[in-house]
């Protein structure tokens, strides 16, 4: 055996890296990405305060240099990565993760950073624009009735209540695959009641004690995201550190108490939170690393549509001129295996993945 390599002594992080066109001719090189349409011929391993690259044909080697601990988790790291999701069912329709898809955002808010307003009290106009949406390519419509940008004001659930469930019911009605974005236990409960099929908690199940009983005693899907202080959202300020190895221990940290809960893993979706407590130079930290986070095991969510890091890289881009650079965003998570990429603009949104996949159909084939 290799001498034990000392410099991996701490915590290992394994990032897919080294993406290829496609597998063809390259068997035993290159390792399937998540079960998706992305492979990759290295992992970038990050411990000790190192960072080196190893290639997929010979990482058994260089995982027999490592300590028995850090050598098990290397291979459990490896194994999640590449392991095929589970697909999940929202009524009748069954939502699969082996390709990129559109997660639509339907704001019931006045105050929303950017569309607040358009759709509040009007719950039959909200609807048709969510299914508008679907019938545009979205696999899914997340559904908020609060705002959660810096300085909004706290929602009383019975006003988020009110909001969300007459649209809810209206798209489950129509049989559109709808979820609830909220961090409120009651809420949860309303909007499933009224037919949603998937909680989208930007607190990870920590803002409401209540919250994960509620999502464990429904059995639906959940998507944790990451946020420096669950209680505070987007006003919350990260404590230094490596922004991407630290949102990734954190999420690891709340999949397996959201499993001690009783949610199955299975189930459980993650968001690495861009925007939430994060300053710029962290933003692109995590997005630049985003396929680090294949190795928690669970689907990713990408949500940095129309965010703050758009104006902040054009030039202070007000929010209705933030198209180019969220599609650009998108398009970086497809490139790093994302399977969910929640938008405000979804027919263009739709129609880059499109070209993207259809690119990407044309390098899987033999040449």
């Amino acid at each position: 055996m290799a001498a034990r390599d000392p410099a991996l002594s701490a915590a290992v992080h394994l990032r897919p890296v080294q993406f290829v066109d496609t597998p063809v001719g390259r068997d035993g090189e290159v390792a399937r990405l998540a079960g998706g349409l992305q492979w990759f011929a290295g992992y970038e391993v990050i411990g000790g305060g190192e960072r080196r690259t190893v290639p997929v044909t010979g990482f058994d080697d260089f995982v027999a240099t490592l300590p028995e601990p850090q050598a098990e988790r290397a291979m459990l790291l490896a194994r999640r990565i590449s392991a095929p999701r589970s697909a999940i069912t929202a009524g009748e329709r069954v939502l699969r993760f082996d390709q990129p898809q559109v997660m639509a955002i339907l704001n019931l808010t006045p105050d929303s950073f950017s569309d607040g307003g358009r759709h509040d009290g009007d719950p039959a106009a909200a609807a048709a624009t969510a299914v508008d949406m679907a019938a545009a390519g979205a696999a899914i419509v997340d559904v908020g009735g609060e705002s959660t940008r810096p300085g909004a004001a706290t929602v009383w659930e019975g006003d988020e209540i009110a909001r969300v469930v007459p649209v809810i019911e209206r798209l489950a009605a129509s049989g559109t695959p709808v979820s609830i974005d909220t961090r409120k236990a009651a809420v949860m409960e309303a909007a499933l009641a009224a037919g949603a099929h998937l909680v989208n908690d930007v607190s990870a199940l920590l803002y409401d004690d209540r919250a994960a009983g509620v999502v464990a005693r429904a059995g639906v899907p959940v998507i944790l995201m990451h946020s420096a202080d669950p209680k505070r959202g987007a006003e919350g300020v990260m404590a230094g550190g490596n922004a991407l190895t630290d949102t990734f221990d954190w999420l690891e940290a709340r999949i397996e108490a959201a499993v001690a809960a009783g949610i199955d893993r299975a189930k459980i979706l993650v968001d690495p939170g861009i925007g939430f407590g994060k300053s710029l130079a962290e933003n692109m930290v995590v997005l630049n690393g985003l396929s680090l986070f294949h190795g928690l095991g669970c689907p990713l969510l990408l949500g940095a549509s129309r965010k703050r890091i758009v104006g902040a890289l054009s030039g202070e881009a007000p929010v209705e001129k933030r198209l180019g650079g969220s599609i650009a965003l998108a398009l970086k998570g497809a490139e790093q295996g994302a399977q969910w990429l929640r938008v405000h603009d979804v027919e263009e949104s739709v129609q880059a993945l499109r070209v993207w996949r259809g690119l990407r159909d044309a390098a899987l084939v033999a040449r």
